[in-house]
């Protein structure tokens, strides 16, 4: 294989990134180990690349402390590779890749907060059915580290929205000229109203932005949601399930969209793109009562 030239030397940060991870398949394995891809035969699989190609990457990505080996068989002694804090910290430029694509690649390059029906957003993000939620970490809005999935109940509902504010004039500026940013508070609030019904059928209810806990909890006090908002600033929800964001006031955002997840972390039900706020809450309900129902059946 031609080695590349290096431009470790080089006084240009962009250049200097580009040495670590200029590589297409550099990127990709970090992508797949954001998305809870850890095993090196999981990662051959998932990428289709050879063996060989794939063990000069991950040695590349260890020796540059993006990633990290961690022994997970002893007899014999094989590894998970995990993101360090530093590949951790490459999160956003994969969601700015993404971003990119959707928007200039697959789209014609519009800023919106929602897709077509038939877009390829719509496409991957209904290909999630079936799939597990890796484990992590987002902070609520009372500044604590929670688990997105809820573990006390049969089913959670992920309602991810692109940014809700106690003040109306707290939002960005262009705000409401964005296709689909409408509806934050609307939705919010009807979850809140509907919030019973979820709880009897089962469901946790949990809000996902990427907007800071502080400007959440003043949010969720003004309206008495009595769930919790989650931030996904890091974004560490959004790379693991790939989840479709847009640019605006320099901030990624959200897309609004919805998941139910069952107790095992597998995503069970899909909304995307959602055009009727209102009307996806009372969906999400009926999506949470369909699968009560469902297992109930089974069981007996």
């Amino acid at each position: 294989m031609a080695r590349r030239t290096s431009l470790e030397d080089s006084g240009c940060a962009i250049a200097r990134a580009l040495d670590v991870v200029g590589d297409w398949w550099t990127l990709l394995i970090v992508r797949d180990t954001a998305r809870g891809v850890h095993r090196f035969d999981e990662l051959q699989r998932e990428l289709g690349l050879s063996r060989k190609v794939l063990t000069e990457r991950l040695r590349l990505l260890v020796e540059a402390d993006v990633l990290t080996r961690v022994p997970y068989q002893e007899r014999p002694v094989r590894y998970e590779y995990r993101l360090t804090p530093r590949g951790r910290a490459l999160l956003p430029v994969l969601v700015a890749l993404q971003d990119w694509g959707d928007a200039w690649v697959l789209g014609e390059g519009s800023t919106t907060a929602t897709a077509g029906q038939s877009s390829a957003e719509a496409r991957r993000m209904h290909a999630l059915v079936g799939t597990r939620v890796p484990g992590l970490r987002l902070i609520d809005d009372r500044g604590a580290p929670r688990d997105p999935v809820a573990e006390d109940t049969p089913y959670t509902v992920l309602y991810c929205f692109p940014g809700a504010y106690a003040r109306p004039d707290a939002h960005p500026p262009g705000w409401t000229d964005i296709p689909g940013t409408a509806g934050c508070t609307l939705e919010s609030r009807t979850y809140r109203d509907r919030l019973a019904g979820f709880r009897a059928a089962g469901a946790a209810v949990h809000g996902v932005s990427t907007q800071r806990p502080d400007e959440q909890r003043a949010f969720a006090q003004e309206e008495g949601l009595g769930f919790p908002l989650l931030s996904d600033a890091e974004p560490a929800l959004i790379t693991a399930l790939r989840l479709p964001t847009f640019r605006a006031a320099g901030t990624s955002r959200l897309k609004r969209l919805t998941l139910v997840v069952d107790r095992e972390r597998v995503v069970r039900h899909v909304q995307y793109p959602v055009t009727d706020v209102a009307g996806s809450v009372e969906d999400a309900l009926s999506a949470v009562r369909r699968l009560g129902a469902g297992a109930d059946s089974n069981e007996g």
